[in-house]
C-alpha cells in the first residue's frame, strides 16, 4: 500500500477534511459508507477531490499536518491545481 495525503468534500467549496491513509481506496470505502464516526461522517464528506502519494507514512503524516495548519484559501488553491473542476477523483484511484 501506498500512504496518501486526500482532501474530501462534501460539495464544490464545500466543507474540507484532510487526511492520510496507507489504503486510499479502503479510505474512501469507509468514507462513503458512514463507517468513521467524526467530523467527515458530520459534515456528509464522501468526494475525493485531491490526494497526494508518498513513499513513506511519515512524509505523509508531516505533508498531512502541513495542509491542516494552512489557511482555507490556500487549501483552495491546492486542490484546484489538480482538479479545477472540483470532480470527484474516487472512480479514478487506480494504485
Amino acid at each position: 500500500m501506498q500512504p496518501v495525503v486526500y482532501i474530501i468534500t462534501n460539495h464544490r467549496h464545500g466543507t474540507l477534511y484532510t487526511g492520510v491513509t496507507s489504503n486510499l481506496a479502503r479510505r474512501m470505502y469507509e468514507h462513503r459508507e458512514g463507517l468513521i464516526e467524526g467530523f467527515s461522517k458530520q459534515y456528509d464528506l464522501k468526494m475525493l477531490i485531491w490526494y497526494e502519494v508518498h513513499n513513506t507514512m511519515i512524509a505523509a503524516i508531516t505533508r498531512e499536518k502541513q495542509i491542516k495548519a494552512w489557511k482555507r484559501g490556500w487549501k483552495i488553491e491546492l486542490i484546484e491545481k489538480m482538479n479545477p473542476m472540483w470532480l470527484d477523483l474516487h472512480d479514478d484511484l487506480v494504485f
